[in-house]
């Protein structure tokens, strides 16, 4: 192995489903409250974040929020597993067959930098036949801080394959400024793609090493991943 590409999850590989419903009771059931979900902005953030941002900000203290987050993602969970049937997430165009390719590849490893928490992340991607596709990753269950999942996934990534891998082999492929922020804050790569909330010209003004509109293009994403 000497590559690795991390990708994020919602607005890279997936779109839609049953998450935010699922969030927002698993928030009333243990909080009472959700605070301003529906204009709250989710972009790029982990799942603990997003929920002290909300909960924070309907005035609950740090510490109520410490206390009640097991609860709350033990509901979250529950609430996603149950609507997931019914409300399947979309996987986005060209998805699968990258991951075909890149996952035939001998020198290339596939892993997650997501803010989902793990068993979301699993119930996501297993939604969406995605399951088996990633040996590893850094979720939002690892830390409530974007910037901290990159080396979470690097340190399991070496544990898995025994490689240590390069910087400039390292590629996080993400939809938004923080999935860019949280790579060049390692010295990592970054694939930036205008499938979520954010469009070409903002994600180029992160400064991401790459922006492509989506990932239909196959063989142009894997010469960029793996030149």
């Amino acid at each position: 192995m000497r590559h690795l590409v991390l990708f994020d999850i919602d607005g890279t590989l997936l779109w839609g489903g049953p998450a935010k419903e699922a969030f927002h009771l698993a928030l009333l059931e243990v909080f009472g409250t959700a605070g301003d979900i529906e204009s709250h902005d989710f972009s790029g953030k982990t799942d603990p974040q997003i929920a002290r941002e909300l909960l924070e900000g309907a005035g609950l203290p740090s510490g109520t929020v410490d206390h009640g987050l097991p609860s709350l993602f033990r509901a979250y969970l529950r609430e996603l597993e149950a609507r997931l049937p019914d409300d399947p997430v979309t996987v986005l165009p060209g998805v699968p067959e990258l991951l075909d390719v890149l996952g035939a590849m001998e020198d290339v490893a596939l892993g997650l930098v997501t803010g989902n928490i793990a068993g979301g992340a699993e119930l996501k991607l297993g939604s969406a036949r995605l399951g088996e596709r990633f040996a590893i990753g850094g979720f939002g269950s690892d830390s409530e801080l974007r910037d901290d999942l990159p080396p979470v996934a690097l340190e399991r990534a070496r544990t898995r394959w025994a490689v240590d891998f390069a910087p400039d082999r390292v590629w996080i492929v993400g939809d938004t400024p923080r999935d860019v922020a949280c790579a060049q804050a390692h010295g990592l790569r970054t694939l930036a793609v205008a499938t979520g909330r954010f469009d070409a010209d903002a994600l180029r003004a992160t400064g991401a090493d790459r922006v492509v509109d989506h990932l239909g293009d196959t063989d142009a994403i894997v010469e960029v991943l793996v030149p």
